[in-house]
């Protein structure tokens, strides 16, 4: 069973997280499948728009601890977490094909990043995002810097990434985060029935406007990418990252042996 399932339904491509039991976090193969799919589906002829989802009941929970903790004394698999979150940011806001992001349920850290990156956003009524980068701490370069100031403002934008609270369904629509809130046993096919309609249009008009008002993007990238990414990567063997993940650790491991005792 792969991490990462893609899907020909017609000329929607849909792309599913499918990592359910651990709520879609990242494994290597789901990192290393992301980085790699946009240019999958860009050189799919028959591909005219994607809808991006999770399987289960988190859109994405984002960071493994497991990861974490080797990228914290690995530096040549650090360096390959930041070469492939580059190319996962990249390549969705290059991807010709408009991307529609089906937002199951909790859509945190990199699976907030995902989110916001994609071209249109339906959000389940009982879902949130949150990108709690600092709070583990590691500075949130891939995407939240990137992304947020554009959608919400810089002072709402700093808040958010500063204290990592969560945005709900509602408010996240208030903020422009998100296109319409729908409810969770109808949000695949609203998204499907959404996908048709753009893949009823005119493929030059769409792919054109979608590359004209991403220009904002691509300015920002060429100013924030690069050096928020760096930023990230040096955070990922900071003390205060190291200690806060093995705190994460310790404190589950306890929830789970009171359990089991």
């Amino acid at each position: 069973m792969t991490d990462l399932v893609v899907t020909a339904l017609g000329p929607v491509r849909l792309i599913e997280l499918n990592r359910p039991d651990q709520l879609n976090a990242m494994s290597e193969e789901l990192h290393s499948g992301l980085a790699s799919v946009w240019d999958t589906v860009a050189d799919d002829p028959e591909a005219r728009v994607v809808v991006l989802t999770g399987r289960g009941r988190a859109f994405s929970a984002g960071g493994n601890f497991d990861i974490m903790t080797r990228v914290q004394r690995d530096p040549a698999f650090r360096q390959q977490n930041v070469d492939e979150a580059r190319r996962i940011i990249t390549g969705l806001v290059r991807c010709p094909l408009p991307v529609i992001a089906a937002v199951n349920g909790p859509a945190v850290g990199l699976g907030c990043s995902l989110a916001l990156l994609s071209d249109l956003v339906l959000i389940a009524d009982d879902a949130y995002v949150a990108d709690p980068h600092v709070q583990v701490g590691l500075v949130a370069g891939d995407g939240g810097a990137l992304v947020l100031p554009l959608l919400v403002g810089l002072t709402r934008a700093k808040e958010l990434l500063f204290l990592g609270d969560r945005m709900s369904a509602e408010e996240a629509v208030r903020l422009g985060v998100a296109n319409r809130v729908v409810p969770k046993d109808k949000l695949l096919d609203e998204a499907m029935d959404l996908a048709g309609r753009l893949a009823a249009l005119p493929t030059q008009a769409l792919r054109g406007t979608k590359r004209a008002v991403n220009l904002h993007l691509e300015q920002a990238m060429a100013a924030v990418l690069e050096p928020a990414l760096l930023a990230e990567r040096d955070s990922m063997h900071d003390p205060d990252h190291i200690a806060a993940v093995e705190k994460i650790i310790t404190s589950r491991g306890r929830r789970r042996a009171g359990a089991e005792g």
